[in-house]
């Protein structure tokens, strides 16, 4: 639950933030949600939200790892939905 409010935070970062650090900490963020559920992800490079794919409540992002990339799509108070993409 504390890194899903963290994610949502992330959206509503300042101005002053750049681009790149913002992006690096969503990585890292959603990087640690799905290690917290065993899915391997060695040195989370990005993490771009899916605004297609998401909902007003479920955010999907896409997790790239140095060993995997991943869609997941975050629910509050459930765990996430994890899917290996190839």
């Amino acid at each position: 639950m504390r890194i899903l409010r963290l994610a949502v935070l992330l959206l509503f970062t300042p101005v002053c933030v750049s681009p790149a650090s913002a992006q690096a900490t969503a990585a890292d963020i959603v990087a640690a949600h799905i290690r917290s559920q065993g899915y391997p992800c060695n040195a989370p490079q990005a993490a771009k939200r899916d605004p297609r794919a998401s909902k007003p409540d479920e955010q999907v992002w896409l997790l790239t790892c140095t060993n995997a990339r991943y869609r997941v799509r975050l629910v509050p108070d459930m765990a996430a939905a994890v899917e290996r993409i190839h």
